[in-house]
């Protein structure tokens, strides 16, 4: 599960009425948030990530627990989306447009493969508008990922330029230094003889130097964390007048 876990996703789905509705959730990992689309929010959900490990356990999960008939999982290659225009009513992501460097592209084909009127809504990862600090840069390097870090209003920008109406945000950013904290004094103190356990000394502390600078960088501001949502106007003329 994402960060924030259950939470994450009933604030992913907040006013979207998802009871019976297809979801697309990008970047969905090993399927946990598209089961509780699908479990307590009654969605039929079609999950898609670039790694195939994760893909195969998502679908041995669902197939597992009995939730294949309602929820799909699928590899992708980067580039267009393999699906119909207006396939789904709702597109979710949590973290995975964080490392998308051409989102505007993205936000385009999002908006294609919605119904008129559904709505794409997200949790990212996001920058401060300063310049980048020894502790953030050393953190990339620690990550080892490709960071595409914009701003909120960034990122509410560009979603709005690409032809969704209806744009809001919220920083999270508050909630997840404290989450980040939390995680780093349990996987420094009662869990690291598990992770011992598991990773091995060398794969464990890496991850608790990782979460040490995690904590320090979002408690500086630097990286933030934040909701955006849009709504693909309920017409296809009104859809061909923003993107024209």
């Amino acid at each position: 599960m994402a960060p924030g876990g259950t939470g994450n996703v009933a604030k992913l789905l907040d006013g979207t009425r998802p009871a019976g509705k297809r979801i697309l959730d990008i970047g969905c990992g090993i399927g946990g948030p598209a089961f509780e689309m699908l479990q307590t929010h009654g969605a039929q959900v079609t999950g898609i990530d670039l790694e195939q490990p994760l893909i195969n356990r998502a679908n041995a999960d669902a197939k597992k627990y009995g939730l294949n008939e309602h929820c799909q999982f699928m590899t992708v290659t980067p580039g267009r989306l393999p699906f119909a225009d207006a396939s789904f009513d709702i597109v979710t992501s949590s973290g995975a447009i964080t490392q998308t460097p051409d989102k505007p592209t993205l936000y385009a084909d999002i908006l294609r493969v919605l119904s008129p009127g559904g709505h794409f809504s997200c949790y990212e990862w996001m920058r401060g508008p300063n310049a980048y600090s020894d502790d953030m840069k050393y953190w990339f390097e620690l990550e080892g990922l490709t960071y595409a870090l914009l701003t909120l209003d960034n990122y509410a920008d560009q979603i709005r330029d690409a032809g969704f109406e209806n744009v809001s945000s919220s920083d999270a950013s508050n909630w997840y230094a404290k989450e980040a904290r939390r995680e780093y004094d349990l996987i420094k103190g009662d869990l690291y003889p598990r992770m011992v356990e598991l990773l091995g000394q060398e794969d464990a502390d890496h991850f608790v130097e990782n979460w040490r600078l995690l904590a320090i960088v979002c408690e500086s501001g630097e990286l933030r964390q934040g909701y955006v949502r849009g709504q693909k106007p309920a017409t296809a003329a009104a859809t061909d007048a923003l993107t024209n």
